[in-house]
């Protein structure tokens, strides 16, 4: 049962790859297209029938043949399985006489259909090498706003699954980050308010302030001051550009790792659910009360920032969930309880609270609880300092 919605989240997963990339790799034996099978093997059926039988016209069933063909091959390939449905029906009404033969009209709706079949293969594929650029050109903007994180990155051992609502976006406003530094390592992750390219775009600026701010300065309020003042900056010019989307605010968490803090990180929470301490020895939420949302710290008079220090022990794994987590429904909708789910897995095995079982887990459990079918972006990352087991 999990090794199905291990597989239904790797579907979802590659969603945005468009119903193209599916129909070819399920078409597909070692890299090599074997859709022409289909058809030709309908052809063969439709000959040896009207052979064994001649009980029906054979005319009614090899047009069938290029259509067939141009549902799922390439132009070239319908083009051939068309001229071979010609040539069956040639010999059917030539060679194969024990009906009556069928004639010139039979023959002109064979060539008919073949042509229909061979222009609708060619519409169909253009279309698709479109898609396919376009899902090129968003794979592009997801590794530009969601760079690729190297294992080990910052002296962390990290995990992050990201599925987007929208399947044909392939990003949204979702967002995570490690930017190590001569301050420590800082790791972000939040949640931009709404969907679309603007939360694309509220997301990206967010973290291109982070990788800068989370280098430089050396303490993390600084950093999350930086935060806030970048999202109201951003409001403010979609706002001047007249767009409907100038109120968006985000929710985020942003932590520290400290090299002179084995046993703690500092952690700001921007509105955001508070992360979870996974270990061998349980389940802890952290202690974090969490502050306004990026976006709304002019709402209060003075400091909206409140830098935490957390215990965490070395062998204990942050783990953060963004809404599509934590409001994933049921069908009777109920909510989805990944920390009654992450406490079961890790006391049954304690190697479960490594980031990347933990996060495979919340993935897969989201999944079967909302039954494959994701309202809104899901991001869990999950993260913990390299032990000594790991590399370090």
């Amino acid at each position: 049962m999990r090794g199905r919605w291990r597989l239904l989240g790797r579907l979802v997963h590659a969603a945005g790859h468009g119903d193209a990339v599916a129909r070819h790799q399920l078409l597909s034996v070692r890299g090599h297209s074997v859709a022409w099978v289909f058809p030709l093997t309908l052809l063969v059926c439709i000959t040896a029938a009207d052979i064994t039988t001649g009980a029906f016209q054979i005319i009614s069933w090899t047009v069938l043949v290029p259509g067939v063909a141009a549902a799922i091959c390439g132009v070239w390939s319908t083009a051939v399985l068309a001229g071979l449905a010609l040539v069956v029906y040639v010999l059917a009404d030539t060679v194969w006489q024990h009906r009556e033969e069928t004639g010139l009209p039979g023959l002109f709706l064979v060539l008919l259909g073949g042509f229909i079949a061979v222009v609708a293969a060619a519409v169909r594929v253009g279309g698709e090498q479109r898609m396919l650029h376009m899902r090129d050109i968003a794979d592009t903007t997801r590794r530009t706003v969601l760079r690729p994180l190297p294992p080990g990155f910052g002296g962390l051992e990290h995990a992050a699954v990201y599925l987007s609502s929208d399947s044909e976006a392939r990003v949204g406003g979702d967002f995570y980050d490690i930017q190590p530094g001569p301050h420590g390592t800082r790791v972000l992750v939040g949640d931009v308010q709404g969907k679309g390219l603007g939360a694309v775009e509220t997301a990206a600026a967010l973290l291109s302030t982070f990788r800068e701010a989370g280098y430089h300065e050396p303490d993390l309020a600084t950093v999350a001051e930086r935060l806030e003042t970048r999202m109201l900056r951003h409001r403010g010019h979609t706002a001047a550009l007249g767009r409907s989307d100038g109120d968006r605010f985000a929710t985020a968490v942003l932590v520290g790792f400290h090299p002179d803090l084995p046993d703690a990180v500092h952690a700001v929470v921007f509105g955001h659910e508070p992360p979870l301490a996974v270990g061998p020895g349980g389940v802890r939420s952290l202690p974090a009360i969490g502050g306004l949302p990026l976006g709304m710290g002019d709402l209060v008079p003075g400091p909206s920032v409140s830098v935490h220090r957390l215990d965490l022990a070395e062998d204990e794994t942050l783990l953060v969930v963004t809404d599509g987590v934590t409001e994933a429904r049921d069908p009777d909708g109920c909510f989805y309880r990944h920390a009654e789910e992450v406490a079961r897995a890790v006391a049954a095995d304690p190697a479960g609270a490594a980031p990347a079982r933990l996060a495979a887990l919340v993935r897969d459990g989201t999944l079967r609880h909302c039954r494959g079918r994701l309202e809104d972006d899901t991001t869990v990352f999950a993260v913990r300092r390299r032990g000594r087991s790991s590399g370090d």
